[in-house]
């Protein structure tokens, strides 16, 4: 277990709060780059199979708070994707 890598996945992990709460009050998709969202939810999963087939340890856990937290993220900005499809058909 890295102590490195828990800070790195931590101080990742803390911008995410931000950036999926700015996401659901702006209702909007502008500011927001969905391929970024799916490259670091890649990396992610990418980082929990590391862990479950070579090198198990606790570490997976701050991978799986953060792949979650990127799934919150991508789930709001197709939620804001719909709303700005709603004031288009209204306008």
């Amino acid at each position: 277990m890295s102590i490195f890598e828990i800070m790195m996945l931590v101080c990742f992990g803390i911008s995410w709060p931000f950036s999926i709460h700015k996401t659901y009050k702006s209702r909007t998709t502008k500011g927001k780059s969905l391929v970024f969202l799916y490259v670091v939810l890649t990396g992610y999963a990418a980082g929990i199979l590391h862990k479950m087939l070579y090198h198990f340890d606790g570490v997976i856990i701050f991978y799986i708070i953060n792949f979650c937290l990127v799934a919150v993220d991508i789930a709001f900005y197709y939620r804001n994707v719909w709303i700005e499809k709603q004031a288009a058909i209204a306008a």
